[in-house]
Protein backbone atom coordinates (compact mmCIF):
# COMPACT_ATOMS: atom_id res chain seq x y z
CA UNK A 1 0.00 0.00 0.00
CA UNK A 2 0.99 3.62 -0.89
CA UNK A 3 2.11 5.20 2.39
CA UNK A 4 -0.06 7.72 3.78
CA UNK A 5 1.55 11.76 3.32
CA UNK A 6 1.45 13.55 6.47
CA UNK A 7 2.21 16.82 7.00
CA UNK A 8 4.00 18.06 10.62
CA UNK A 9 3.46 21.94 11.10
CA UNK A 10 6.38 22.07 13.79
CA UNK A 11 9.42 20.59 14.70
CA UNK A 12 8.43 17.10 17.06
CA UNK A 13 10.89 15.59 19.11
CA UNK A 14 13.64 14.06 17.06
CA UNK A 15 12.50 10.15 17.80
CA UNK A 16 8.97 10.86 16.77
CA UNK A 17 9.77 12.48 13.55
CA UNK A 18 12.26 9.36 12.85
CA UNK A 19 9.80 7.11 13.07
CA UNK A 20 6.94 9.12 11.78
CA UNK A 21 9.47 8.84 8.72
CA UNK A 22 9.67 5.07 9.07
CA UNK A 23 5.66 4.93 8.94
CA UNK A 24 4.83 7.44 6.65
CA UNK A 25 5.06 9.89 3.62
CA UNK A 26 6.03 12.94 5.93
CA UNK A 27 6.91 16.55 5.32
CA UNK A 28 8.82 17.89 8.27
CA UNK A 29 8.79 21.61 9.07
CA UNK A 30 12.51 21.27 9.05
CA UNK A 31 13.21 25.59 10.11
CA UNK A 32 10.20 25.03 12.95
CA UNK A 33 8.41 28.43 11.35
CA UNK A 34 4.88 28.87 12.03
CA UNK A 35 2.78 27.69 8.94
CA UNK A 36 1.12 30.76 7.69
CA UNK A 37 -2.67 30.34 6.70
CA UNK A 38 -1.98 29.89 3.19
CA UNK A 39 0.45 26.94 4.05
CA UNK A 40 -2.14 25.16 6.34
CA UNK A 41 -4.32 25.06 3.18
CA UNK A 42 -2.16 23.94 1.03
CA UNK A 43 -0.96 21.72 3.56
CA UNK A 44 -4.51 20.20 3.51
CA UNK A 45 -4.87 20.22 -0.55
CA UNK A 46 -2.07 18.07 -0.57
CA UNK A 47 -1.77 15.54 2.56
CA UNK A 48 -3.61 12.59 3.77
CA UNK A 49 -3.31 13.55 7.23
CA UNK A 50 -2.44 16.68 9.10
CA UNK A 51 -0.74 16.95 12.98
CA UNK A 52 -0.71 20.29 13.90
CA UNK A 53 -0.17 21.91 17.37
CA UNK A 54 -1.90 24.60 18.97
CA UNK A 55 -0.17 27.09 17.30
CA UNK A 56 -2.30 26.22 14.17
CA UNK A 57 -5.54 27.96 13.59
CA UNK A 58 -7.87 24.97 11.11
CA UNK A 59 -10.90 26.48 11.16
CA UNK A 60 -13.39 26.73 8.22
CA UNK A 61 -11.85 28.43 5.55
CA UNK A 62 -8.78 26.10 5.75
CA UNK A 63 -11.05 22.79 5.99
CA UNK A 64 -12.68 24.61 2.30
CA UNK A 65 -9.15 23.38 1.04
CA UNK A 66 -9.19 20.03 1.83
CA UNK A 67 -8.95 17.63 -0.56
CA UNK A 68 -11.59 14.49 -0.63
CA UNK A 69 -8.23 12.37 -0.24
CA UNK A 70 -7.81 14.59 3.52
CA UNK A 71 -9.03 12.22 6.59
CA UNK A 72 -7.37 13.04 9.75
CA UNK A 73 -6.47 16.12 11.72
CA UNK A 74 -4.19 14.46 14.40
CA UNK A 75 -3.25 17.51 17.05
CA UNK A 76 -0.39 17.28 18.66
CA UNK A 77 -1.60 18.42 21.87
CA UNK A 78 -4.78 18.35 24.14
CA UNK A 79 -6.79 21.53 23.11
CA UNK A 80 -8.86 21.29 20.10
CA UNK A 81 -10.41 25.22 20.56
CA UNK A 82 -8.02 26.16 17.47
CA UNK A 83 -9.87 23.58 15.50
CA UNK A 84 -13.26 23.68 13.93
CA UNK A 85 -14.14 20.23 15.15
CA UNK A 86 -17.87 20.38 13.66
CA UNK A 87 -16.99 21.31 10.35
CA UNK A 88 -14.20 18.97 10.07
CA UNK A 89 -16.88 15.90 11.20
CA UNK A 90 -19.31 17.37 8.51
CA UNK A 91 -16.64 16.99 5.61
CA UNK A 92 -15.62 13.52 7.08
CA UNK A 93 -12.34 14.63 8.73
CA UNK A 94 -11.48 12.86 12.27
CA UNK A 95 -9.82 14.89 14.67
CA UNK A 96 -7.86 13.47 16.90
CA UNK A 97 -5.41 14.55 20.15
CA UNK A 98 -3.16 13.75 22.97
CA UNK A 99 -5.80 13.55 26.39
CA UNK A 100 -3.67 12.71 29.42
CA UNK A 101 -0.04 13.36 29.19
CA UNK A 102 0.01 16.72 30.10
CA UNK A 103 -2.14 16.59 33.83
CA UNK A 104 1.24 16.05 35.99
CA UNK A 105 3.53 18.46 33.87
CA UNK A 106 0.51 21.62 33.99
CA UNK A 107 -0.13 20.96 37.55
CA UNK A 108 3.43 21.25 38.18
CA UNK A 109 3.59 24.41 36.33
CA UNK A 110 0.42 25.75 38.11
CA UNK A 111 2.43 25.32 41.35
CA UNK A 112 5.50 27.06 40.67
CA UNK A 113 3.04 30.07 39.71
CA UNK A 114 0.53 29.60 42.65
CA UNK A 115 4.20 30.20 45.05
CA UNK A 116 5.82 32.34 42.73
CA UNK A 117 3.42 35.76 43.19
CA UNK A 118 3.03 35.46 46.28
CA UNK A 119 6.31 34.79 47.63
CA UNK A 120 8.00 37.03 44.79
CA UNK A 121 9.82 35.14 43.24
CA UNK A 122 10.39 36.73 40.19
CA UNK A 123 11.49 40.09 41.62
CA UNK A 124 13.73 38.70 44.37
CA UNK A 125 15.59 37.05 41.34
CA UNK A 126 15.73 40.74 39.19
CA UNK A 127 17.02 42.57 42.65
CA UNK A 128 19.65 39.97 42.88
CA UNK A 129 20.98 39.89 39.33
CA UNK A 130 20.22 43.85 39.15
CA UNK A 131 23.16 44.02 41.70
CA UNK A 132 20.61 46.02 44.19
CA UNK A 133 20.26 43.46 46.76
CA UNK A 134 21.82 44.73 49.59
CA UNK A 135 21.33 41.98 52.59
CA UNK A 136 18.96 40.13 54.45
CA UNK A 137 16.22 42.86 56.53
CA UNK A 138 13.20 42.10 58.37
CA UNK A 139 11.43 43.57 56.09
CA UNK A 140 12.75 43.43 53.10
CA UNK A 141 10.96 41.63 50.45
CA UNK A 142 7.96 40.33 52.09
CA UNK A 143 5.58 38.19 50.45
CA UNK A 144 2.37 36.22 51.64
CA UNK A 145 2.36 32.29 52.90
CA UNK A 146 0.12 29.83 50.99
CA UNK A 147 0.15 27.10 53.57
CA UNK A 148 -3.77 27.99 55.18
CA UNK A 149 -5.03 29.88 52.56
CA UNK A 150 -7.92 28.81 49.94
CA UNK A 151 -7.32 28.06 46.94
CA UNK A 152 -10.26 27.86 44.27
CA UNK A 153 -10.15 26.07 41.56
CA UNK A 154 -12.48 26.91 37.92
CA UNK A 155 -12.19 23.11 36.08
CA UNK A 156 -12.38 20.61 38.23
CA UNK A 157 -11.10 17.74 35.60
CA UNK A 158 -7.61 15.81 36.03
CA UNK A 159 -5.76 18.61 35.80
CA UNK A 160 -7.40 20.38 38.38
CA UNK A 161 -7.46 17.29 40.23
CA UNK A 162 -3.98 17.23 40.23
CA UNK A 163 -3.56 20.36 41.46
CA UNK A 164 -5.27 19.87 44.68
CA UNK A 165 -3.43 16.98 45.46
CA UNK A 166 -0.51 19.12 45.40
CA UNK A 167 -1.96 22.12 46.96
CA UNK A 168 -3.20 20.14 49.89
CA UNK A 169 0.58 19.01 50.48
CA UNK A 170 1.22 22.81 50.83
CA UNK A 171 -1.47 22.96 53.20
CA UNK A 172 -3.84 24.99 51.25
CA UNK A 173 -8.02 24.07 51.56
CA UNK A 174 -9.36 23.28 48.53
CA UNK A 175 -12.66 24.50 46.78
CA UNK A 176 -13.84 24.21 43.72
CA UNK A 177 -16.13 24.98 40.66
CA UNK A 178 -17.14 22.81 38.00
CA UNK A 179 -19.80 22.35 35.53
CA UNK A 180 -20.51 18.81 37.60
CA UNK A 181 -20.02 18.42 40.82
CA UNK A 182 -17.34 15.51 41.48
CA UNK A 183 -18.18 11.74 43.06
CA UNK A 184 -18.30 11.84 46.72
CA UNK A 185 -15.94 9.47 47.34
CA UNK A 186 -13.21 11.92 44.76
CA UNK A 187 -14.61 15.44 47.39
CA UNK A 188 -13.43 13.51 50.45
CA UNK A 189 -10.33 12.03 49.02
CA UNK A 190 -9.13 15.43 48.06
CA UNK A 191 -11.23 17.06 51.20
CA UNK A 192 -12.77 19.96 48.38
CA UNK A 193 -15.76 22.24 48.97
CA UNK A 194 -17.81 21.91 46.10
CA UNK A 195 -19.48 25.60 44.50
CA UNK A 196 -22.26 25.67 42.21
CA UNK A 197 -22.34 29.11 41.92
CA UNK A 198 -18.50 30.85 41.05
CA UNK A 199 -19.81 33.98 42.04
CA UNK A 200 -20.00 33.17 45.37
CA UNK A 201 -16.80 31.44 45.51
CA UNK A 202 -14.88 34.15 44.22
CA UNK A 203 -14.83 36.50 47.24
CA UNK A 204 -13.85 33.73 49.22
CA UNK A 205 -10.48 32.52 47.93
CA UNK A 206 -7.17 33.40 48.55
CA UNK A 207 -6.05 32.18 45.32
CA UNK A 208 -7.82 31.33 41.92
CA UNK A 209 -6.39 28.91 39.64
CA UNK A 210 -7.63 28.30 36.14
CA UNK A 211 -8.19 24.86 34.27
CA UNK A 212 -10.93 24.73 32.11
CA UNK A 213 -10.74 24.29 28.40
CA UNK A 214 -10.90 27.38 26.45
CA UNK A 215 -14.83 27.43 24.54
CA UNK A 216 -17.54 30.03 23.23
CA UNK A 217 -18.85 29.22 26.64
CA UNK A 218 -15.81 29.71 28.87
CA UNK A 219 -14.98 33.19 26.77
CA UNK A 220 -14.33 35.74 29.21
CA UNK A 221 -15.52 33.35 32.12
CA UNK A 222 -13.91 35.77 34.25
CA UNK A 223 -15.10 39.18 33.16
CA UNK A 224 -14.47 42.28 34.88
CA UNK A 225 -17.34 41.57 36.74
CA UNK A 226 -16.31 38.36 38.15
CA UNK A 227 -12.85 39.61 38.54
CA UNK A 228 -13.94 42.55 40.88
CA UNK A 229 -15.46 40.08 42.95
CA UNK A 230 -11.87 38.82 43.99
CA UNK A 231 -10.28 40.22 47.04
CA UNK A 232 -7.60 42.57 46.79
CA UNK A 233 -5.42 40.85 48.50
CA UNK A 234 -5.82 37.28 46.59
CA UNK A 235 -3.84 36.30 43.05
CA UNK A 236 -4.80 34.40 40.06
CA UNK A 237 -3.34 31.66 38.23
CA UNK A 238 -3.90 30.62 34.52
CA UNK A 239 -2.52 27.78 32.94
CA UNK A 240 -5.84 26.94 30.98
CA UNK A 241 -6.42 29.47 28.08
CA UNK A 242 -5.69 32.99 27.82
CA UNK A 243 -9.30 33.69 26.44
CA UNK A 244 -10.93 33.03 30.11
CA UNK A 245 -9.48 35.96 31.24
CA UNK A 246 -10.66 39.79 30.47
CA UNK A 247 -6.85 40.70 30.05
CA UNK A 248 -8.34 44.26 29.06
CA UNK A 249 -9.95 43.83 33.14
CA UNK A 250 -7.28 42.20 34.97
CA UNK A 251 -4.84 44.78 33.94
CA UNK A 252 -6.83 47.33 35.49
CA UNK A 253 -7.63 45.75 38.47
CA UNK A 254 -3.71 44.78 38.98
CA UNK A 255 -2.58 48.18 38.06
CA UNK A 256 -4.61 49.77 40.79
CA UNK A 257 -3.95 46.72 43.25
CA UNK A 258 -7.66 45.63 43.06
CA UNK A 259 -6.00 42.15 43.17
CA UNK A 260 -3.00 41.42 44.67
CA UNK A 261 -1.29 40.06 41.66
CA UNK A 262 -1.27 37.15 38.73
CA UNK A 263 0.59 34.71 37.16
CA UNK A 264 0.21 33.66 33.91
CA UNK A 265 1.25 31.24 31.43
CA UNK A 266 -1.24 31.52 28.61
CA UNK A 267 -2.24 34.82 26.71
CA UNK A 268 -5.57 35.89 24.71
CA UNK A 269 -3.21 36.40 21.84
CA UNK A 270 -0.62 34.75 22.38
CA UNK A 271 2.38 34.46 21.39
CA UNK A 272 1.36 38.42 21.35
CA UNK A 273 1.77 39.09 25.16
CA UNK A 274 -0.30 42.61 25.89
CA UNK A 275 3.23 45.21 26.66
CA UNK A 276 0.79 46.67 29.96
CA UNK A 277 1.63 43.27 31.83
CA UNK A 278 5.48 43.32 31.50
CA UNK A 279 5.40 46.77 33.04
CA UNK A 280 4.01 45.59 36.22
CA UNK A 281 5.97 44.02 39.05
CA UNK A 282 2.79 42.09 40.43
CA UNK A 283 2.41 39.50 37.18
CA UNK A 284 4.78 36.46 36.57
CA UNK A 285 4.72 35.91 32.37
CA UNK A 286 5.53 32.89 31.01
CA UNK A 287 5.96 31.94 27.56
CA UNK A 288 3.18 28.50 27.74
CA UNK A 289 5.71 26.22 29.66
CA UNK A 290 2.73 24.05 31.18
CA UNK A 291 3.72 21.18 29.34
CA UNK A 292 6.85 22.19 28.53
CA UNK A 293 8.78 18.51 29.50
CA UNK A 294 11.07 15.99 27.59
CA UNK A 295 8.49 13.52 29.23
CA UNK A 296 5.41 15.42 27.74
CA UNK A 297 6.24 15.99 24.21
CA UNK A 298 7.74 11.99 23.62
CA UNK A 299 4.15 10.71 25.18
CA UNK A 300 2.51 13.08 22.80
CA UNK A 301 4.42 12.07 20.19
CA UNK A 302 3.92 8.49 20.25
CA UNK A 303 0.07 8.87 20.93
CA UNK A 304 -0.08 10.82 17.95
CA UNK A 305 1.73 7.69 15.94
CA UNK A 306 -0.98 5.43 17.94
CA UNK A 307 -3.69 7.35 15.92
CA UNK A 308 -2.39 7.96 12.95
CA UNK A 309 -1.47 4.20 12.70
CA UNK A 310 -4.79 2.96 13.90
CA UNK A 311 -6.43 5.34 11.59
CA UNK A 312 -4.62 4.26 8.38
CA UNK A 313 -4.93 0.73 9.23
CA UNK A 314 -8.88 1.06 9.29
CA UNK A 315 -9.89 1.57 12.52
CA UNK A 316 -11.30 3.98 15.03
CA UNK A 317 -8.09 6.19 16.68
CA UNK A 318 -8.72 5.94 20.35
CA UNK A 319 -8.28 9.57 21.19
CA UNK A 320 -10.88 11.01 18.60
CA UNK A 321 -13.02 14.41 19.67
CA UNK A 322 -16.30 14.72 19.10
CA UNK A 323 -17.60 17.88 18.30
CA UNK A 324 -18.98 20.17 21.18
CA UNK A 325 -22.94 20.35 20.29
Amino acid sequence: MKKPIVIVTRRLPEVVETRMKELFDVRLNTDDHRMSAAELAQAVAEADVLVPTVTDVIDRAILESATPHFKLIANFGSGTDHIDVAFAQSRGITVTNTPDVLTEDTAEMTMALLLSVPRRLIEGDRLVRAGKWEGWGPTTMLGSRVSGKRLGIIGMGRIGQAVAERARGFGMSIHYHNRRRLHPSVEDALEATYWDELDQMLPRMDVISIHCPGTPQTHHLLNRRRLELMRPTSYLVNTARGSVIDEDALLELLATRRIAGAALDVFQNEPAVDPRFVALDNVVLMPHLGAATFEARHEMGQKVLIDIKTFVDGHRPPDRVLPNL
